[in-house]
């Protein structure tokens, strides 16, 4: 069973009691300017962590930055989507989606950017952003979410994904870089 989002954007886990404090709130173009600030700062956040990591090539913070500031944006124009998690109104995860252009990807969407602020890991959040794709995807149709991750450098995501069922799968989206892995999920 998965966690799930009440009509008010509250979050609820099955057979635990839904924790006042606990919301998750997808990103649209109504969005308040605070939940796409704090979407953004969370974004950077995990940019700044990516580039301070040598093991992980070929990340480009400039792209990321153009894609923080077009929130939401950045992901409803390729047919995706993004979330922020918080907890006492306090903005502590992040992830995002989109489709994959290739016509034979059509049927999947890529799990983008998951971020945790250090405070908020080990709490399940991350755990329910992710989950929270997968059950968008699955009731959208797709038969895969795929991603690509760097275990040395997110070993807890790694894990995360393998916890879900995520497995390794070729490079989906060019030639392997190095210290990055693909994975896939059948839904």
């Amino acid at each position: 069973m998965s966690a799930q989002i009440t009509q008010s954007g509250q979050l609820t886990q099955p057979g635990l009691p839904a924790r006042p404090q606990d919301s998750l709130h997808e990103l649209t173009a109504n969005s308040t300017a605070a939940i796409l600030t704090a979407a953004q700062e969370l974004l950077i956040q995990y940019g700044r962590f990516v580039a301070a990591h040598p093991n992980v090539s070929s990340f480009c913070f400039g792209a990321l930055e153009q894609e923080a500031a077009k929130l939401p944006q950045s992901y409803l124009d390729q047919s995706g989507g993004a979330i922020v998690a918080f907890c006492h109104t306090q903005p502590v995860g992040f992830v995002a989606w989109r489709s994959l252009p290739a016509p034979e990807l059509a049927s999947c969407w890529e799990l983008k950017r998951l971020w945790i602020r250090p405070e908020a890991r080990g709490s399940g959040t991350g755990r329910t952003l992710v989950q929270a794709v997968l059950d968008r995807a699955r009731a959208n149709g797709k038969c895969a979410v795929l991603l690509d991750t760097a275990p040395v450098v997110m070993a807890a995501a790694h894990r995360l994904y393998l916890q879900l069922g995520f497995l390794e799968c070729p490079p989906y989206n060019g030639p392997s870089l190095n210290g990055i892995i693909y994975m896939q999920k059948s839904l």
